[in-house]
């Protein structure tokens, strides 16, 4: 994680605010209802997804595994009527082990890292997700804005990994020659992204110019960079090359 992550103890109280949010946003919701941000999921499907992904995570941390037992969280199948305490349940959990062990070194896909990693990801996994619920049910989203950077910021760390490739070959596709792509919220540093002959490079700063630049709040513009928000919405301001754009949402799809 790099200086300006969030600490621990910050990134445990946005999980429990970002899963309570989503417990509340789901409430009372059908549990067929589709959720058109994640294709083919339904409200069921998306609260299980989370919940489960979180105690997952936790017991992989409360362990200090060096490696999972299994990739994929196991199935589960909740009652509607227990989602909303099954779901701060897992968040309670995952917060406490991420905290209890912020330091210690456990398995990620990226190679052994401090247990916070867990904490950050599953953090702005839950974070976009409560979006997808919000969205699909027509409930309000939001999410503070040091913890939407840092979900930006994490999503870029993840991108420009050097092994991210060889897992999701359309990221060799973003290769480039010095293209620019910047996020820009209002009133404070944005990320500059450039396609190298090598990769994806990014860094933080004012972008003053680029081949394509987004304006809008940084909740905003999480939700482009994640493809829950499509860049033509009124909250976005795009200049500049909208096919580079288009090019890049394109091939950073899951």
């Amino acid at each position: 994680m790099n200086a300006s992550t969030p600490p621990a103890d910050r990134l445990a109280a946005g999980l429990r605010e970002q899963t309570g949010a989503l417990a509340d946003a789901v409430a009372g919701a059908e549990p067929g209802h589709p959720v058109p941000t994640c294709p083919e999921w339904t409200v069921k499907d998306l609260v299980e997804h989370v919940g489960a992904a979180q105690r997952w995570s936790s017991d992989l941390v409360a362990s200090r595994a060096a490696g999972p037992e299994s990739l994929v969280p196991p199935a589960v199948d909740v009652p509607p009527a227990d989602w909303a305490s099954w779901l701060r349940e897992g968040a309670d959990r995952l917060a406490e082990e991420g905290l209890r062990e912020a330091g210690t070194r456990v398995w990620t896909f990226l190679g052994p890292r401090p247990a916070a990693f867990w904490l950050r990801r599953i953090l702005h996994d839950t974070s976009v997700h409560h979006a997808d619920a919000a969205l699909a049910l027509g409930r309000p989203f939001a999410l503070a804005d040091d913890l939407a950077a840092d979900a930006i910021s994490e999503g870029l760390e993840l991108l420009s990994w050097p092994g991210a490739a060889r897992q999701r070959p359309a990221l060799a596709e973003l290769r480039g020659d010095g293209e620019t792509l910047c996020l820009q919220p209002p009133g404070g540093d944005g990320w500059i992204i450039t396609r190298t002959p090598e990769g994806i490079a990014w860094e933080r700063g004012a972008p003053g110019s680029g081949d394509v630049v987004l304006h809008a709040r940084v909740s905003d513009l999480l939700l482009v960079f994640s493809r829950r928000l499509p860049p033509d919405d009124p909250r976005v301001t795009v200049k500049g090359d909208g096919a580079l754009l288009d090019h890049w949402l394109a091939r950073t799809a899951f």
